[in-house]
């Protein structure tokens, strides 16, 4: 296995492994800030599959102003709630 496919196979497991975080994790704030590790990382992995537009596009729009707009909103809902269930 060359050096390239461990990396990404490595961000493809982050990956998942942030949107399972960002599923479960009942405090709101962390769940945003695993949403945004989530958005970095598959930004990441289309900068590896040499789609560098893709992945300024996914850096610029999804990290940056979606998220922004998410912690937005959980704060002015009450960040430290809990989610139940």
């Amino acid at each position: 296995m060359a050096p390239w496919e461990l990396i990404q196979l490595t961000l493809m497991f982050l990956t998942v492994a942030l949107a399972l975080l960002a599923v479960e994790l009942s405090n709101l704030i962390y769940a945003v800030i695993a949403l945004c590790g989530m958005y970095v990382t598959i930004g990441l992995l289309y900068w590896t599959l040499h789609a560098p537009y893709v992945a300024l596009f996914q850096f610029v729009v999804y990290a940056g102003a979606v998220i922004v707009l998410f912690l937005v909103v959980v704060a002015l809902a009450g960040g430290e709630a809990q989610v139940e269930g």
